[in-house]
């Protein structure tokens, strides 16, 4: 009987894994919903309003235990998974990387440069960018709306649900969405 309850605990366990983002050769957790691109800023950009979705960069490290609390127990939530992976356009950059990135103001540096300029000290940290990005910002001129930190699985859905529905754009607070959103 231990034998049996050992067994359909290690199952159990590995079958919890399994559901977790998978950790790259970079360290960093791997989703299904990232973008691989060539980190043009406004190239993605593009790219997002082509297939009609809203374009988010998500800022991780290595060893982030608040990156791994979101992989693990909030982004593979049903709901959340399916809200980004059929509304928004991510790619991920490693705040210390040193691949390149070319800015929405055409300026080009490392990863971890570009997290100096933009001023993202956590991770892991998303930046919301409008459809449209006038010329002459930077990304953190442009962005909409900055998550930075791990929240729950409602703050988390909440988020993204307001920057879908421009709530930053028509006058409602992020807080009284959330309100609205666990309320519901």
């Amino acid at each position: 009987m231990k034998r049996l309850i050992t067994s359909l605990l290690a199952f159990a366990i590995s079958v919890s894994v399994a559901v977790a983002a998978e950790l790259g050769d970079d360290g960093l957790y791997k989703t299904d919903w990232m973008r691989d691109t060539f980190l043009d800023l406004r190239e993605d950009l593009a790219e997002a309003n082509a297939e009609g979705k809203r374009f988010a960069i998500i800022v991780e490290q290595r060893g982030c235990i608040y990156c791994k609390k979101m992989h693990e127990e909030v982004f593979p939530e049903p709901e959340i998974a399916t809200l980004i992976s059929d509304n928004f356009f991510i790619i991920q950059l490693n705040m210390f990387g040193d691949r390149e990135v070319t800015d929405f103001d055409g300026v080009t540096m490392s990863e971890k440069e570009m997290m100096f300029r933009w001023a993202v000290n956590y991770t892991p940290t998303l930046l919301f960018f409008p459809t449209d990005v006038p010329e002459g910002l930077n990304a953190r001129q442009a962005a909409v709306a900055q998550m930075a930190g791990a929240f729950g699985k409602t703050t988390t859905y909440a988020t993204f649900d307001w920057i879908l529905k421009e709530g930053y754009a028509n006058g409602v607070s992020l807080q009284k969405h959330v309100a609205t959103i666990a309320n519901r």
